[in-house]
């Protein structure tokens, strides 16, 4: 009887499982939160193009609610089911990059990076698609690579994978900051599955060289050619490019000065008055800094960080390598793109154009961004409560 006893309460405690309800709070307060801030940063410019100053709100609130209830479902099957479609999601991401150049491809601001979904007025970015397809087919890849993964011609073969993908996202679409995020995660999912780090310094040492080498050869240049040249030279001295490259930088930066401390107020903004270009999508940041000031953009800043520590509880007690890779991809695209957007708004690295997660206007990288966080509760809950 009493190893009766035992056996069921062994099956009680294996049937208890991790909910992060933790995870699940950060992500609806970042979610809420910006919505409220791309309401306030673009209500002023949506009235005067629209005649709707909840125009870009009801757009990226639709978004959020079919993302949820995307990330319910996702969380909700068993995450080793995506591992069957791990190639084919690659392919099919490889595949949808060049329809933008189709008649489905829908141009703004001088490139053509979404697709026109017919019938329901939704655009899709291809590269939003290849984020996520990357993520789960470099899980997939190591966990079937094994120890070879360890191998120089394994580390050779998980760095080049990705680069079909970045490049046409990078020549394809002209998206060079998306083509940059898709690298990052291929390297960081390299990273924590190969335990030889000298590989990653040397590389790491040769990327800054070679960053610097390029700034040095346009700095000196006799003249420059190409908008991207341009903005490193705008970075550099942004007020030289006041009226040009650097206008955008230097009204973030005016943004983030005037706020102070605590900020001029919620809706106060004076630089979303048609003085800062993009003030929802790119540089919504130097609008929370102006309107909630130092202690508002450490609050977003602070609440990332939590977000990616809950998110590296969960990979450290993923069931499987599997899992926990697809976590480390999730924990790298956010790191990157919020790391990224913000370094950009401060004028920290050239100007490019990198929305910030959960919080900038945009339909398809909320929708994408709260699937992979399905994917991470889906890991999460499949972690017993006893290995904790």
């Amino acid at each position: 009887m009493a190893a009766r006893g035992t056996r069921k309460r062994k099956r009680k405690e294996q049937s208890e499982y991790f909910f992060d309800y933790s995870l699940l709070f950060i992500v609806f307060f970042l979610l809420g939160f910006g919505l409220i801030m791309i309401y306030s940063a673009s209500s002023y410019e949506a009235y005067e193009e629209y005649g709707d100053a909840a125009y870009y709100l009801k757009r990226q609130l639709m978004a959020a609610i079919l993302g949820l209830v995307l990330m319910t479902i996702v969380a909700n099957i068993p995450y080793h089911f995506w591992e069957r479609f791990a190639v084919l999601g690659y392919l099919v991401s490889a595949a949808m990059i060049p329809v933008v150049l189709t008649p489905l491809g829908v141009e703004s601001h001088g490139a053509r990076r979404w697709i026109r979904i017919p019938g329901i007025g939704f655009n899709l970015q291809p590269a939003e698609v290849a984020k996520l397809c990357m993520i789960l087919f470099l899980a997939t890849l190591v966990c079937r690579m094994g120890k070879s993964v360890r191998t120089l011609k394994g580390f050779f073969l998980m760095v080049c994978i990705p680069l079909p993908i970045v490049i046409m996202v990078w020549k394809i679409t002209d998206n060079l900051s998306s083509a940059i995020i898709i690298m990052g995660i291929s390297l960081l999912m390299v990273f924590v599955a190969s335990p030889d780090y000298k590989k990653f310094v040397l590389m790491g040492l040769a990327g800054v060289a070679a960053v610097a080498l390029i700034v040095f050869m346009i700095v000196n240049a006799d003249s420059v050619e190409g908008f991207r040249s341009e903005r490193i030279l705008a970075w550099l001295d942004p007020e030289s490019y006041s009226q040009d490259k650097g206008f955008q930088t230097i009204q973030a930066l005016y943004a983030i000065g005037s706020g102070g401390i605590w900020g001029k107020g919620l809706g106060q903004s004076m630089q979303k008055l048609s003085f800062l270009p993009e003030a929802q999508n790119d540089m919504i940041f130097s609008i929370i800094c102006e309107e909630l000031g130092l202690f508002g953009a450490i609050c977003v800043i602070l609440m990332f960080i939590l977000l990616l520590w809950r998110m590296m509880i969960i990979a450290n007690n993923a069931p499987d390598l599997f899992g926990a890779m697809l976590v480390v991809g999730v924990i790298g695209h956010i790191a990157i793109q919020a790391i990224l957007n913000i370094a950009v708004v401060t004028n920290t690295i050239p100007n490019t154009g990198i929305s910030l997660p959960f919080i900038s206007y945009g339909g398809s990288s909320v929708m994408f961004l709260l699937i992979e966080i399905g994917l991470v509760l889906s890991v999460a809950k499949r972690i017993q409560l006893k290995e904790l």
